[in-house]
């Protein structure tokens, strides 16, 4: 009997999809062009289609009526998808709703969203995965926080995304040029991390990034990014190095050592 018999036309799986946050403190579209032209430097794949979160929370009240089409319009042109607005008030959400856009409620308190954000390309997860991202480990009794870790064996390559939810990541093999790695907690690399790598990805500001090699080109640690378009800092760049979050630094350091850039 043919195979196809058996075959459901439609299955329903739970997936892990990583959407950058666009945090706006306001709805003027220029506004937001003007900076976002500032934040790609021109570049145009600085971002790459990611799925976007518009979060307006920080909108001061009374900001007046506000245009989604344009605002929409604003983030497309720099490549970014607007899917769903965040924390949006009842007023708001029929016209949102109108405009193809989901709502979303913050899991989290405002104060940490307020952040400088960028997310990372990451986010979020509009970016071709040439493998399958594997599932996370059990809870682990004894693992900080007990939410277990994830570990990947294999060489990260360019073009593929790997998220850690509600765990820590552990990457016992390079991270490509090219490739993101994703941990709701901290990220360790035993080899050479290269890409891009965001720590703390659902807002925890403890987690670190280590790696044996550092050469990432962004990193990003509770949505507060720093890139490194010339080059990694030269006295930690291809040795062991840490990076932390203080206060709404992202800070670089010496595994063994104070030392920071």
């Amino acid at each position: 009997m043919s195979k196809s018999l058996f075959q459901k036309p439609i299955e329903i799986k739970i997936s892990t999809v990583v959407a950058v946050s666009a945090i706006l403190s306001t709805a003027d579209r220029l506004a937001l062009d003007a900076a976002l032209a500032e934040m790609t430097g021109g570049s145009a794949d600085f971002f790459d289609d990611d799925l976007t979160v518009i979060d307006v929370a920080a909108l001061p009240e009374g900001c007046g009526q506000i245009d989604w089409a344009g605002i929409i319009a604003v983030l497309t042109k720099y490549r970014l998808k607007p899917v769903a607005v965040r924390n949006a008030a009842p007023a708001l959400q029929a016209e949102i709703a109108a405009h193809g856009l989901s709502l979303e409620t913050a899991t989290r308190p405002r104060d940490d969203d307020a952040a400088p954000a960028k997310p990372a390309k990451p986010a979020a997860a509009a970016a071709p995965a040439p493998a399958p991202t594997p599932a996370a480990a059990p809870a682990a009794d004894g693992f900080p926080g007990n939410a277990g870790v994830m570990i990947i064996d294999t060489p990260v390559r360019a073009g593929q995304r790997i998220y850690a939810r509600g765990c820590d990541l552990i990457v016992t093999a390079v991270v490509n040029n090219g490739a993101e790695i994703i941990a709701d907690g901290s990220i360790h690399v035993y080899s050479t991390l290269n890409g891009r790598a965001l720590a703390g990805a659902s807002g925890n500001a403890e987690a670190r990034i280590f790696a044996l090699s550092m050469a990432p080109e962004l990193v990003s640690i509770a949505g507060v990014y720093r890139t490194f378009e010339d080059g990694f800092p030269q006295e930690f760049a291809r040795s062991p190095a840490q990076i932390r979050l203080v206060g709404d630094r992202i800070d670089i350091l010496s595994v063994n050592s104070a030392t920071r850039a």
